[in-house]
């Protein structure tokens, strides 16, 4: 492992216990994970090893926060695991393609759909506020299989930031799900993604296992903290995170594409 002083790895276990406990919310717990662990390892540090060791890192709060949620809130397991599996398909997909193409292209593009999101959940409030409407069709689940898990898999696997975000939004959207069954749900599905991208970085010996396991332990009481605050809350609490995540996520996006 890199050198790395006693004080960073202290703030990088303070940035995974906050991201667990945004990603257990409403996803995006990456967008404060991925830069810190940037920024905290040592100059030429390969950047895939910063990327493995993230993925081994959020697995365990996702986890953490996908079981607090399975024992209390209303999840349709089976209807999670199926839309997962067609999730990790779709990012193997994306991971694949990801080479030949350049994500700058598709940053505004990102933007744009997620300020139209933002939008959207502004001028309706009620989105995602109603509690979930029962068993959703089979129509539906096939919708959801298809866009949430190979769509948003292979954006996954292609970009990846906002993937839990968007995950919540279409399961909102697509299964009539309030906002924390559809959070609960998303959980499932990205325990399914993160543990297809953990063996690849694993296999490919990019994973900094001894940072990776006390970034891992805050990053779970996060997840289970933050699942707890989501089922307490409800779903106007999760809105209110939802929207703030979504800006962060534009203006992030917009720093790297014109700023940095």
């Amino acid at each position: 492992m890199p050198d790395i002083s006693l004080t960073t790895v202290v703030l990088l276990c303070l940035a995974a216990l906050a991201a667990g406990w945004i990603d257990a919310v409403v996803g995006g717990g990456g967008l404060l994970l991925l830069p810190a662990l940037l920024l905290g390892l040592p100059s030429g540090t390969p950047a895939a090893h910063a990327l493995g060791t993230n993925k081994a890192v959020a697995i365990v709060g996702t986890t953490g926060a996908a079981v607090t949620y399975a024992r209390k809130a209303p999840v349709d397991v089976r209807t999670a695991v199926r839309i997962g599996l067609a999730a990790l398909a779709g990012s193997s997909g994306g991971a694949f393609f990801a080479a030949g193409m350049s994500t700058e292209v598709l940053k505004p593009v990102i933007m744009v759909v997620l300020l139209a999101v933002a939008a959207f959940v502004i001028f309706r409030p009620a989105f995602g506020t109603a509690p979930a409407t029962g068993p959703a069709t089979r129509r539906r689940i096939l919708a959801a299989i298809g866009l949430a898990g190979l769509g948003i898999g292979f954006y996954d696997g292609l970009v990846g930031p906002g993937t839990g975000t968007f995950l919540v939004l279409a399961l909102t959207a697509l299964l009539h799900l309030d906002l924390v069954t559809a959070s609960a749900t998303a959980k499932i599905v990205n325990c399914c993604t993160n543990a297809g991208a953990l063996a690849t970085f694993a296999w490919q010996g990019a994973v900094l296992w001894q940072l990776a396991v006390p970034m891992a332990a805050f990053n779970l009481a996060g997840g289970m903290f933050g699942a707890h605050t989501a089922l307490k809350r409800g779903s106007g609490f999760v809105r209110v995170v939802l929207l703030t995540v979504v800006f962060a996520l534009v203006a992030n996006l917009a720093w790297e594409q014109w700023v940095a």
